[in-house]
């Protein structure tokens, strides 16, 4: 084992870095790197199967698959990836069997369901041993390998709620090989819910494919919201045809995701994340393994759906309320109980994608300048400090610990909107960013980053979550409400000049030999409170590092003529290879003007 020492000094004040030990394996630490199926999904970019369909709305309006959103994606991790009695149980309660029938979906029997009752089920099953979900006909699952996937098409007219009375439609994504484990999916309305069962005529499929061998009854892989049958507005006005645009995706595992203001999937969040990068033990992923889908009165301005969370470890109850606005915002609430003791439990985690950017770009790695989902973690605290931390791919696994009281929200963020930065056709430029707004009382804790190496697009390697203080032991329960802003921006700015760059140098003074062992840094910060800064006046520069020692230490106006923008300019003479913890925010006498910088700076 190696151990990667990550900590900071104990700065004074509201926030502060919690020094943490993380030992981390040689396999550990290129685990997602090294899992078999990963290379089926290298190659995306071209025609993608429609099994997995995901709107991006790209080039030109083409539709590109989830797949191609993510270009990455980890096949065990993100997705691991009708009776008589019956149909007179649906009209009992307010159900319509001939619009059923007409739209081809076939229910099970009628069952009590709130969201009471899912609670008590998550408790009583959290105090008995943990069984897995069933895998039907695990034979025939593989043999719907990638190919054979990509040619089954579910059938818009065959949606729950194509003809209402919601606005927007359902459809589901098929079992395979990289899909084995099925959800079981419910609609429910007046206190009752029934099962959609699964039925092959819900989906095209060549007469030869593997998927006709399939049990009756047998599951769906996931599932997914269509835009608005009137058509919710495009990113040019255009009324966007439900059939070929979704906004909201479930799949594999607790994973789902949402499409941004910009109209772009990207990054993932999931249900619960458990033990990641902890030495010595396998990361586990609960599955959301029923699903419950509230239908919507006539007009409604959200749809609601309850998940019920089952691994080995655990079990929970959750519920979304989703808005589809100009992004999408989805208020949720869970209800944990854990089965075993769990070392790491991340409360709301978020699932990213961050290979290099502008900071410290390998030479010739590749032709773009820059390729990732998200390019920060953004803090608001409990007590109101705004930071921003720049992302990593580091040379070994790390965890760093941000201590915190109740915080205000947090979120990997992308803000370079910048299409020359990236000058791909995926658009990361529209990669959404995403917030976690707290709500109620989440005590002390952390928001923890982990960051994982990469040597490429196609891995997941960044995790953002919150972890309580408190051990998570066997027995424990766990209620947190918050609220997810799929967004392109933070929902609550601030007039705080914030981050928009962070570069990276050899350090000394332009025309004049370069000392060895010293690295510049360049940190750019944009905002109205620097706006505000009288000509010929510069700010202050306030820094602090973990160990090192500052020179050439000044303020700049970034020469482009764009109001607000300075940067702050200083070099760092350090020895050894061990991380360092850096922190930039500048200042006018006792006035705070921007957010806080936090880097953890890896020598080089």
């Amino acid at each position: 084992m190696r151990a990667v020492k990550v900590k900071a000094a104990g700065y004074a004040g509201a926030f502060a870095f919690s020094p943490m030990n993380v030992l981390v394996s040689p396999q550990s630490a290129t685990y997602l790197r090294s899992l078999p199926g990963r290379s089926e999904c290298k190659v995306c970019r071209a025609a993608e199967p429609d099994w997995i369909r995901g709107v991006m709305r790209d080039r030109g309006g083409q539709d590109l698959s989830l797949m191609q959103m993510s270009r990455r994606t980890r096949l065990d991790r993100r997705t691991v990836l009708a009776g008589a009695g019956a149909t007179a149980a649906l009209a009992a309660v307010g159900f319509a069997p001939e619009a059923l029938a007409e739209q081809g979906l076939k229910l099970g029997q009628a069952q009590d369901f709130t969201f009471d009752l899912l609670k008590a089920r998550a408790k009583r099953m959290a105090g008995e041993p943990y069984q897995a979900p069933a895998n039907p006909s695990p034979d025939v699952l593989q043999r719907i390998d990638y190919d054979a996937h990509g040619k089954i098409r579910f059938k818009p007219e065959a949606a729950l709620w194509a003809n209402g009375p919601s606005p927007w439609p359902v459809t589901f994504f098929h079992l395979g090989r990289y899909f084995q484990k099925p959800v079981r999916v419910h609609v429910a309305e007046s206190g009752k819910a029934r099962e959609i069962l699964y039925d092959e005529s819900y989906f095209s499929m060549p007469a030869d494919s593997p998927a006709h061998a399939l049990p009756a009854e047998a599951g769906f892989a996931g599932l997914r919201f269509q835009e608005s049958r009137s058509g919710h507005p495009g990113r040019n006005g255009e009324a966007l045809d439900w059939k070929r645009n979704d906004w909201v995706a479930f799949l594999g595992a607790s994973y789902f995701r949402a499409i941004g203001e910009l109209y772009q999937y990207g990054l993932s969040a999931r249900g619960l994340a458990i033990d990641p990068a902890v030495s010595g033990k396998e990361e586990e992923f609960p599955d959301f393994t029923h699903i419950w889908l509230e239908t919507p009165q006539p007009g409604a301005e959200y749809v609601t759906l309850y998940a019920l969370l089952s691994g080995p470890s655990v079990a929970g109850a959750y519920r979304f309320r989703m808005h589809r606005g100009k992004g999408v915002v989805m208020e949720i609430e869970t209800a944990l109980h854990l089965r075993k003791d769990i070392a790491r439990l991340g409360i709301a985690p978020l699932t990213s994608m961050f290979w290099y950017s502008e900071t410290a770009k390998p030479a010739a790695i590749d032709w773009r300048p820059e390729v990732h989902d998200s390019d920060g973690l953004a803090l608001w605290t409990g007590a109101g400090e705004r930071a921003w931390r720049p992302l990593n791919n580091p040379r070994h696994t790390t965890a760093s610990a941000f201590v915190d009281r109740n915080p205000r929200g947090f979120g990997l963020m992308q803000r370079d909107r910048e299409v020359g930065h990236y000058l791909d056709g995926v658009s990361y430029e529209r990669r959404p960013s995403l917030w976690v707004e707290t709500q109620g009382d989440w005590g002390r804790g952390s928001v923890q980053l982990i960051e994982i190496p990469t040597d490429d697009e196609i891995h997941d390697n960044i995790v953002a979550m919150w972890v309580p203080e408190a051990q998570a032991k066997a027995g424990n329960a766990y209620d947190f409400r918050y609220k997810l802003h799929w967004l392109a921006d933070e929902p609550f700015p601030s007039t705080l000049g914030r981050v928009v760059a962070t570069r990276l140098g050899n350090g000394g003074k332009p025309g004049m030999v370069r000392p060895q062992g010293v690295r510049k840094f360049m940190v750019e910060f944009l905002g109205p409170m620097l706006e505000s800064i009288p000509f010929g006046v510069k700010p202050e520069v306030v820094v602090s590092t973990s160990r090192g020692l500052f020179s050439y230490v000044f303020a700049e106006a970034v020469p482009n003529d764009m109001p607000g923008h300075w940067r702050a300019q200083f070099d760092l003479t350090v020895d050894g290879s061990d991380p360092v913890e850096l922190r930039c925010y500048l200042k006018a006498g006792e006035t705070v003007l921007t957010e806080t910088w936090m880097y953890q700076y890896l020598p080089f």
